[in-house]
């Protein structure tokens, strides 16, 4: 009972509707079994399956008689859709017969209409072409009518075509171009009249229209200043309505009446000034840039709104503010600071150049487009077939770009201070001015010292004959007016007058300060020559401003001090006087100064020089050459100093006296450390390392004392062979000879300690007893030596009578397969013992 009661109730789930739309199986088992769940639940006992048994039971039958309905309504649905298909089908077939046959249709009509279309493109163009003709001939027949009108002084019909407003003046401005072509072209009895009568009215006719042109720029209508300038456009090119316009600008006429007077006080004084970094900018100047930007962006709107061809009126206008707003103020300026002096003319000559640049780039963006509208009585083309002649458009006037006119306007500012040679040779001679007043107390210094060596020629006729003959180029006598322009020449009254003025020592130095100094000036030259230049052209004007720099800082700066420093030591005998040696503080200037040099040189010039393959090969073979010339100066100045300085010391050594190393009285002789000469040898090696250690570096340093040490070692040898040498005089003897090596040691140079090592063990031989002379000298250094080159020393012993029989018997028994003391004199080609040290420096113990 309770299972069929349960099914009634689930009835509903049994229906048709329930599988329709969404259907979850699990969902509709359930809803037959929770009822039945919940009793099998609430009732004790075991668990009793038939409620669930009967009720599935009678769903599944249930279901299977809804699935046999589902299935005979599925059938004759399927029917119905089957007969809906084939009247369907046919019903498409019938539609597509039916549009075939109407696109039939529709490709035939296409047919038909593109055949009428093509006749009536033919009739059309023989319509137009019939038109034009027509317009022509009117055209023709109106010009000889108005032509005949004028011939008989007759104006009334143009005169009331003129009054017809804009479009009737713009129709009389191509009348009047056209029927004053014809009247130049027509030649009969009257026609002079009729031509005088054409011109005066065209003349009459622009009158007006700049007469209402320039009442509407007052009154500030642009719509009818655009019409009066597209009228005189057509009527002569426009060109004297452009006039007006900027003649009667306000800018120009207000820049006229202000006073351009610069006030800059700062500016000016230091400008002039060498050591002062120069300026930026120039407060008038700045002024006048920045109104003509501000008036240049309001008149490239105003341009473009009135004018039809803007371009051409903007050229205009801007020529005219270069050519009289910037030019006259340039040139007020530039004479105001060439009053000055040449250095502030140049500064405030690339000063303008570097503020217009600005401004030229800043205007570039005001660039419009050339527009040339064409008239509608243009359009005909009737003057072109009839008279031969082009009409007077300005189609062509603005094809040249705003840009290119604002650089060609730059360019004709600067020419009259740039073109050719002019702005090189002032600069040369800025430099030259420069540097001769710098260098005035150096150069009279050693025009002094000139004299006073009393050497062949002055120094200044030599640097002036080295310029001279260093070629005929600008730049060359540029540098040689170090001299010129400064006002030293070479006649005596100019240099008696000079060397009258009192100069000093120091004044005679080469300073690094100095040489800083005339590089910083050369440098900003060379910005200068960079920025005025032309760009194919700054790598020539570099190389001609450095071959300025180099005869002044090389041949005018640093060899005229090598060249007094030489002297002076030439002129010096040493002998006598014990050689200064502040040579070499000047060597050290010259490398530092060389330094300085190279490093500018590859640094800022070389590289300006890229443009040009050929000026910078020559460039650099200049440099290598200039470089070459200093380093040989300086080597001639070291290798006098060192000559002076071996003088000095052979002058030391002769005052030797036989006696120190054959001493009478040996308590005296043990009293002294040393001898005189050796104490004054060592005395002046010792200043000599000092020196060279605190000046030279590097291989300059140890050439220079390598050098030295070598030539006092060669008069070391000679010296020993001439004194006899006691068994108590060696003692002496050793003891100078360790001063000699110790003072040599602090030169610090290898070479030369193996040197001085051999003249202490040479020394040694007066020490030692006879009988182990011979072992004494095969050892170390000296077993090196031929014996027979050490007899001259040998034979300055005391005893050597006694022991030279030993010696004489070994030397003539040599053995076999020996180097006997021929076979090594042959062998060095030499029988000196100093001049075979130079090819045993080499060798190590």
């Amino acid at each position: 009972m309770d299972s069929a009661t349960h099914l009634d109730a689930t009835r509903d789930a049994l229906k048709l509707e329930t599988f329709q739309g969404k259907f979850a199986v699990k969902d509709y088992v359930g809803a037959f079994s929770e009822k039945l769940i919940a009793q099998s639940k609430a009732d004790p006992g075991p668990f009793d399956p038939k409620p669930f048994i009967r009720t599935f039971e009678a769903a599944v039958d249930r279901l299977i008689a809804l699935r046999k309905d589902v299935q005979v309504k599925t059938e004759q649905m399927e029917k119905i859709v089957r007969t809906a298909e084939r009247e369907y089908s046919k019903k498409m077939s019938d539609l597509d017969r039916g549009f075939e046959a109407v696109g039939a249709s529709f490709s035939s009509m296409e047919a038909r209409m593109n055949e009428v279309g093509r006749t009536a493109g033919r009739i059309g163009e023989q319509l137009e072409s019939v038109h034009l003709q027509r317009q022509r001939a009117q055209a023709a027949y109106d010009l000889i009518d108005y032509y005949m009108q004028f011939s008989r002084g007759d104006t009334s019909r143009i005169d009331s075509l003129k009054k017809e407003g804009k479009e009737g003046r713009h129709q009389v401005a191509v009348l009047l171009r056209r029927l004053a072509t014809l009247a130049k072209e027509i030649d009969l009895p009257t026609a002079d009249k009729t031509r005088e009568n054409v011109d005066r009215y065209c003349e009459k006719f622009e009158k007006d229209m700049l007469y209402l042109f320039d009442r509407c720029y007052r009154k500030g209508d642009p719509k009818m200043m655009h019409h009066c300038a597209q009228t005189l456009l057509d009527f002569n090119g426009g060109a004297s309505c452009v006039q007006v316009y900027v003649n009667q600008h306000d800018f120009f006429i207000n820049r006229v009446r202000k006073n351009m007077e610069s006030d800059d006080t700062t500016l000016w004084r230091s400008l002039a000034d060498p050591d002062i970094i120069p300026p930026k900018s120039e407060s008038s100047l700045t002024e006048l840039l920045e109104e003509i930007r501000a008036t240049v962006g309001q008149e490239a709107q105003i341009v473009q709104a009135v004018f039809p061809n803007p371009s051409l009126v903007m050229q205009v206008f801007l020529q005219r503010v270069f050519a009289q707003s910037i030019q006259q103020h340039m040139e007020q300026l530039l004479t105001q600071a060439g009053d000055m002096s040449d250095l502030a003319f140049l500064r405030m000559l690339q000063l303008i150049h570097s503020q217009t640049s600005l401004l030229v780039e800043d205007l570039k963006g005001y660039d419009v487009p050339s527009i040339t509208p064409r008239s509608p009585g243009q359009s005909i083309g009737f003057s072109r077939p009839l008279m031969g002649t082009s009409s007077a458009t300005t189609s062509g006037a603005g094809s040249t770009a705003i840009s290119t006119i604002l650089e060609t306007a730059m360019e004709e500012l600067f020419v009259p201070y740039t073109e050719g040679q002019r702005y090189l040779e002032r600069e040369s001679k800025t430099l030259a001015d420069l540097y001769s007043g710098y260098l005035s107390v150096f150069t009279r210094y050693h025009e002094r010292e000139e004299r006073l060596n009393k050497t062949k020629g002055s120094m200044l006729d030599r640097m002036m004959n080295a310029t001279a003959t260093s070629g005929a180029s600008s730049t060359s006598k540029a540098a040689a007016a170090i001299m010129r322009f400064g006002g030293i020449t070479s006649s005596d009254r100019f240099q008696d007058k000079l060397l009258d003025e009192q100069v000093s020592d120091e004044d005679g130095l080469l300073s690094i300060d100095v040489a800083v100094t005339m590089l910083k000036w050369h440098a900003e030259a060379i910005g200068r020559c960079v920025e005025l230049s032309p760009p194919n052209d700054v790598p020539k004007n570099t190389f001609a401003l450095f071959r300025a720099l180099a005869e002044v800082i090389v041949g005018g700066y640093i060899e005229t001090a090598i060249n007094t420093a030489t002297t002076r030591l030439e002129a010096t005998d040493h002998t006598k006087t014990e050689p200064s040696l502040q040579a070499l503080s000047l060597l050290r200037s010259v490398d530092l100064i060389s330094h300085l040099w190279q490093r500018y040189v590859n640094i800022a010039l070389l590289p300006l020089a890229a443009g040009s393959v050929v000026v910078r090969r020559e460039m650099v073979v200049f440099n290598n050459q200039t470089v070459s010339k200093v380093e040989g100066a300086a080597n001639g100045l070291m290798q006098r100093l060192i000559d002076a300085i071996v003088s000095w010391a052979a002058t030391q050594l002769a005052r030797q006296k036989k006696t120190d190393f054959k001493p009478r009285n040996d308590d005296d002789s043990f009293a002294r450390v040393n001898t005189d000469p050796c104490i004054g040898c060592c005395e002046i090696l010792e200043k000599v390392g000092n020196a060279a250690k605190q000046n030279l570096s590097g291989k300059n340093l140890e050439i220079f004392l390598t050098e030295v040490g070598v030539a006092f070692h060669s008069q070391l040898l000679e010296h020993l062979r001439k004194f006899p040498v006691s068994a108590t005089g060696g003692l002496m003897l050793a003891k100078d000879l360790k001063s000699y090596q110790d003072a040599i040691a602090t030169f610090s140079i290898p070479a030369l300690h193996e040197r001085f090592e051999f003249i202490r063990q040479l020394g040694n031989v007066f020490l030692v007893q006879p009988e182990i002379l011979k072992s004494y000298i095969t050892e170390n250094y000296l077993g090196r030596i031929e014996p027979a080159l050490l007899r001259p020393y040998l034979a300055q012993r005391s005893d050597w009578g006694h022991v030279e029989k030993g010696f004489s018997d070994e030397t003539e028994d040599v053995p076999e397969g020996r180097t006997g003391p021929k076979g090594l004199r042959d062998r060095f080609g030499m029988g000196r013992l100093s001049m075979m040290m130079k090819d045993l420096e080499g060798l190590r113990l």
